[in-house]
């Protein structure tokens, strides 16, 4: 197949993340509102383009103190910041539909290269005569590699908020016409 253009179709996607809460328990979360340029052989990423923004306010994690917490300057500053943008710098192959994925993610003005793992979960044609390819994505970052720091200490000992953040992307593009 030949390297084309993807268009994002974001009611069949989603952008999700998972957070240590006070060294025990897992808070998860996603944004609702989120964009990808993608530039692919989808059976081939390793020629890909690809570009990835999230609009930060758009943070949902199912309790709206947190949410507005989450999009203050303690974390987001969305304010000034509105948007994390990931842009793919080296793909590779490392097994069959698998991929290492390695590019410049940006969140509050910090710049840090971060590799996710990308699954090609495969391709087809839907009930309108749209070709559509789905892809999986993994990955862990370190909030505090990018400014976001704010914690609590617990009268127990540790911390309110995990510093690893897990990201889980499911994925679905549509061949651009």
């Amino acid at each position: 197949m030949a390297k084309t253009n993807w268009v994002l179709d974001p009611t069949h996607s989603s952008v999700d993340f998972s957070v240590k809460h006070m060294m025990f328990a897992t808070v998860k979360g996603g944004f609702e509102a989120f964009n990808a340029t993608i530039v692919a052989d989808p059976q081939d990423l390793t020629t890909a383009t690809i570009e990835f923004t999230v609009e930060l306010n758009s943070v949902n994690t199912r309790n709206d103190d947190r949410d507005n917490h989450l999009r203050s300057a303690d974390f987001f500053d969305v304010e000034n910041h509105p948007t994390m943008t990931f842009k793919a710098t080296n793909i590779e192959k490392t097994d069959d539909n698998e991929y290492d994925v390695t590019g410049d993610l940006t969140i509050r003005g910090v710049t840090k290269s971060e590799t996710l793992l990308v699954t090609f979960e495969g391709s087809g044609i839907d009930p309108w005569g749209n070709e559509k390819a789905g892809f999986a994505v993994e990955g862990k970052i370190k909030r505090s590699d990018y400014g976001l720091t704010w914690n609590a200490a617990l009268e127990t000992g540790g911390i309110l908020v995990g510093d690893q953040i897990k990201v889980s992307l499911q994925i679905q593009a549509a061949k651009e016409a």
